[in-house]
């Protein structure tokens, strides 16, 4: 008689079959009520209804005369937005590379000439630079000037002298208008 038609090797096999099924099922139960019980947790780490509100904003830039600055506040970082003059924009465009520490050219940190939109953090120790405001000292370079350890920035935003590491950093940004901007 093969092993097939004897009744208890036909009964032994079901009953793997059916262990298999329960361990897999069990297996199965457990993956699912674990990540039921994780997902609330993760959900939790996002952001909330507040910050996301804050996460972009938009900015009239039609009360900002030709050589001023303003200082907007975006996802609680000071952000500048400085109306540039023609000798301003000269300068930043013909200042040599090699003589940058962190090599940028102004066209890669500005989308219209005029127009310079950066974080005011000083990529050093995170302080806020002066030359925001009339009378504020501009540093060596007419840009800014962090007076804590004495980081030199240029009229776009670039490091020239001192122990900055980087650049301002410019942050994303699009003109909705020829006067307005979105931040974020």
């Amino acid at each position: 008689m093969a092993d097939g038609a004897n009744p208890e090797n036909s009964a032994q096999g079901s009953g793997e079959t059916r262990r298999e099924f329960l361990y897999l099922t069990a297996g199965a139960m457990t993956v699912v009520g674990a990540a039921g019980a994780i997902w609330p947790m993760i959900d939790s780490m996002n952001p909330s209804a507040d910050v996301l509100a804050l996460s972009s904003i938009e900015v009239d830039l039609s009360p900002i005369e030709i050589g001023q600055s303003v200082t907007v506040t975006w996802r609680g970082k000071p952000v500048f937005i400085r109306r540039r003059v023609a000798e301003e924009i000269a300068i930043a465009e013909e200042t040599p590379l090699a003589d940058l520490p962190d090599p940028q050219t102004d066209e890669d940190r500005v989308e219209k000439p005029e127009w310079l939109v950066l974080v005011g953090v000083c990529t050093h120790l995170g302080c806020v630079p002066l030359g925001q405001k009339t009378g504020d000292k501009k540093g060596d370079y007419g840009g800014w000037f962090c007076p804590c350890h004495g980081s030199h920035y240029d009229t776009s935003g670039r490091i020239r002298k001192g122990p900055a590491p980087t650049n301002l950093e410019v942050p994303p940004y699009a003109f909705l208008t020829d006067n307005s901007i979105k931040i974020g």
